[in-house]
Formats: C-alpha cells, structure tokens, sequence
C-alpha cells in the first residue's frame, strides 16, 4: 500500500495522555470506573469509537455517490466494547456500528448500502476476522 496520508500519535499507557505529532490532539487518558478508573479521561475504545464512526459514515456517503444516489443525513454511532476473550488469555473487543439512514434509504437499497460500505470501510477491512462487528440499521 503506498500511504495517501499517515496519522502519528504517541501515548504512554490507558492513564496517561495521547498527543498527536501535529499537537492537533491531545488528549488525557484514564481508565473507565468498569476497568477499576476514575473516569477522568478519555480511553482507547472512545477514541477507537470516533475513529470507526466517522470513517463508515464518509465511507457509506462515498458508496452511495458512487452509485448516484443521495445519502443525505447520516449517522453512525460506533459502540467499542472490552471484556475477556473468550479464546484466549486476557481481553478483547467487540463493535457495534448503529446505522441511521434518512427515510428515503429506509428500505432494501440502504440496507445494501451498509453492507457495501462496511466492504469497502478501511477500519471495516482492518477489524474484518479480527473482532466481532455487528451492523445494526436503526429504525
């Protein structure tokens, strides 16, 4: 792959911070209370959330475009959850992207639209046979 565009970031643990080469962003971390933290931070499945979240709903909108039709107001909530793997030592994580499609592609068409944007969603592809990724359409 030859790399349109690389994003740095360094952090130095869940209770520490994030910051961006480009100081653009910089976060403080923690651990959330169901990990034992207090919460006063950010954490990586946050931060993985918005990631996943706003790259499937640009990508969806590049699906539809590409095939003329208007996908209009989009909305994805990503939902990255932790727990124990059940196949291995230690923890894992699970997604679950809830789709809202504007009423126009409430139908067979939307729904083939999800399914085509996670195709071609590069963190679709990253997480595909990796961890568990449910779509959900919201009606």
């Amino acid at each position: 792959m030859e790399a349109i565009y690389t994003g740095v970031a360094t952090a130095n643990g869940r209770a520490e911070r994030a910051v961006s080469a480009d100081g653009q962003l910089d976060l403080k971390l923690a651990f959330p209370p169901a990990l034992g933290g207090d919460g006063a931070g950010t954490n990586p499945e946050q931060l993985f959330a918005a990631g996943y979240a706003a790259c499937y709903s640009s990508t969806l909108g590049v699906v539809g475009r590409e095939r003329n039709l208007d996908t209009g107001e989009v909305s994805v909530t990503a939902e990255i959850s932790i727990g124990n793997d059940d196949d291995a030592a230690g923890l894992a994580i699970s997604a679950v992207l809830r789709i809202e499609l504007p009423e126009h592609l409430q139908n067979t068409e939307g729904r083939r639209l999800v399914k085509l944007a996670h195709a071609a969603c590069p963190y679709s592809k990253a997480t595909r046979g990796n961890i568990p990724v449910d779509l959900v359409v919201v009606e």
